[in-house]
């Protein structure tokens, strides 16, 4: 694959979507060398109702952030895909040009176990999975759909949150079911592959050594699940047969006794007690006030204070838990959103784990950056970055090297923007 597409000196790029309910995440990556560099990333907000734009460089810099309502009667997921292209064009001044589009989809089944070039084949059989990811998978594929329908000439990979945690030990995948369910796809898959697999991948740079031992990654956001790993390898996760298992999340409830949603199921309809799981639980059900654990942290309700508390005391128990599978730990990381940007939450997680010999540097704690337990301590502790997006564009150029004919790429780049 050319690096700048010859002597029409347009480069070749890959973006990455993201697709929510009401979002379009994107990143753009230029393809130097046969590498991938960060060339804008940002999301377009409020789909189907005031729709805004936004885009910033790899250092940050705002690039847009502008009301695009006027460019269409409705601005859903295919308009704002076409947005962004029409925007790439502009702003690189047609020298960069989309020749692949690469997708975050949550559920792969046990069809599909790593970056998959897409069809209408293929997004059939993914749509199949729409239950076990509901509030996900939906959105995930409709963007495609979107894509293939606005630019069919464009090959489209999608990248599973699935794929991670494949190859895992038979025990760790099972419920107390029959076999006939377990073949069915009633089994712990595990979710948030792609945030694990970009969180590995950085620790192998930075202590190979320390990446190749027993490590605990704890994916703390809206959506939140811990990992256990050995060998840089998924071994056990809390998340299950969908998103709603494991720890409690924003709106989603965590570890949940299969009694209460029968028990649900007595005076509610089907729908109404997924929306309760969904979106009236977790963080925003316990507090009464808000998904945001950052709203909590500063409210002095009672309620915000015991869902803080709640969510602490799951996060150590799962991390726990995970430490006895992978039999030991030697390092605990935290990412995503809260594992990021809270270092009160990092600091409470970790005192509850001193048995474990799990200690902070108070001044690291607070920069959050790399390791931020004292020097020379074991287990390490240490925040990293998720970067999904990274992960997906990888294993779409990977895929493209590897899938999309030479000539067919040729054509797409001479095509330029549109």
């Amino acid at each position: 694959m050319a690096s700048t597409g010859g002597a029409s000196g347009i480069s070749e790029a890959i973006v990455v979507l993201n697709a929510g309910s009401s979002s379009l995440k994107f990143s753009v990556y230029r393809i130097r060398d046969e590498e991938l560099v960060l060339v804008a990333r940002g999301r377009v907000e409020g789909l189907g109702a005031t729709p805004r734009f936004k885009a910033r460089d790899k250092r940050g810099s705002v690039l847009a952030d502008v009301d695009i309502s006027g460019t269409a009667a409705c601005v859903g997921h295919s308009e704002a895909f076409a947005y962004l292209v029409h925007w790439v064009g502009e702003q690189f001044n047609g020298a960069l040009s989309p020749v692949a589009v690469g997708h975050r989809v949550v559920h792969g089944g046990c069809e599909f176990a790593g970056p998959t070039l897409l069809n209408e084949e293929v997004i059939e059989k993914l749509e199949r999975l729409i239950p076990l990811a509901p509030p996900h998978q939906a959105h995930n594929l409709d963007t495609a759909k979107a894509v293939l329908n606005l630019r069919p000439d464009l090959p489209q990979v999608a990248c599973f949150d699935t794929s991670f945690h494949r190859g895992r030990l038979p025990v760790t995948e099972r419920f107390g079911l029959s076999k006939e369910l377990y073949d069915a796809g009633v089994r712990r898959w595990g979710f948030h592959g792609l945030s694990y697999e970009s969180v590995i991948e950085q620790f192998r740079e930075i202590v190979p050594e320390v990446a190749e031992g027993r490590v605990v990654v704890a994916h703390l956001g809206s959506g939140a699940s811990a990992c256990g790993m050995r060998d840089g390898q998924s071994f056990d996760t809390t998340m299950s047969f969908s998103t709603l298992d494991g720890l409690p999340m924003g709106t989603r409830c965590g570890n949940l006794d299969a009694g209460v949603v029968l028990f649900l199921m007595k005076s509610r309809t089907c729908e109404e007690v997924e929306k309760t799981l969904y979106e009236e639980s977790g963080l925003l059900g316990l507090s009464g006030i808000s998904s945001d654990l950052r709203t909590l942290l500063e409210s002095d309700s009672p309620r915000a204070a015991e869902a803080v508390d709640f969510f602490v005391y799951r996060t150590v128990l799962e991390i726990g838990a995970l430490t006895t599978a992978i039999k030991g730990l030697d390092a605990l990381i935290f990412t995503a959103a809260i594992g990021e940007n809270s270092p009160a939450i990092r600091q409470r997680i970790c005192r509850e784990l001193d048995w474990l010999g799990v200690a902070l540097e108070s001044s690291a704690n607070e920069i959050g950056r790399g390791c931020i337990s004292p020097a020379g301590r074991s287990p390490s502790v240490w925040v990293i970055p998720t970067d999904e997006e990274r992960v997906i564009a990888a294993g779409t150029l990977a895929t493209l090297r590897s899938a999309v004919p030479d000539a067919h790429r040729t054509s797409t780049l001479a095509g330029g923007v549109r």
